[in-house]
């Protein structure tokens, strides 16, 4: 393999290892724990866009059910990309924000949704 004209001939080549680790199996597995669900990267969208209460949550992506709009926003505080705001009163108000962690997540889900929509409009021809 010949290294690019612009890097340095000390530099070294970085080769892919010959196989998946199993560490990096289990990052992956990680991820499509949170996001293999069809509805995880819609809940994550809709947070990043302000919506922050279970029902208007329910309201804004149709379709989606109480339930697996709650098992699907306790896997996100499960991973530390989402969290939990409690407020006192009757009856009582939670909120939903993702955290730094879930805001780095859902720009990554923006630039995705982005090249989907380049791709449909035939800006550019697939790879």
């Amino acid at each position: 393999m010949t290294p690019p004209a612009d890097m340095p001939q000390d530099a070294p080549v970085r080769t892919a290892p010959a196989y998946l680790s199993l560490d990096d199996r289990n990052r992956y597995r990680s991820l499509e724990e949170v996001v293999g669900c069809k509805w995880a990267v819609a809940v994550v969208a809709a947070i990043a866009r302000g919506v922050k209460r279970p029902g208007a949550l329910e309201r804004f992506i149709p379709g989606i059910s109480a339930k697996v709009l709650a098992e699907r926003l306790k896997k996100l505080l499960e991973h530390g990309l989402a969290e939990r705001t409690e407020y006192p009163g009757l009856p009582a108000r939670v909120e939903y924000d993702l955290s730094p962690r879930g805001q780095r997540l859902a720009g990554i889900i923006e630039q995705l949704r982005e090249l989907d929509t380049h791709y449909a409009a035939g800006e550019e021809a697939a790879p």
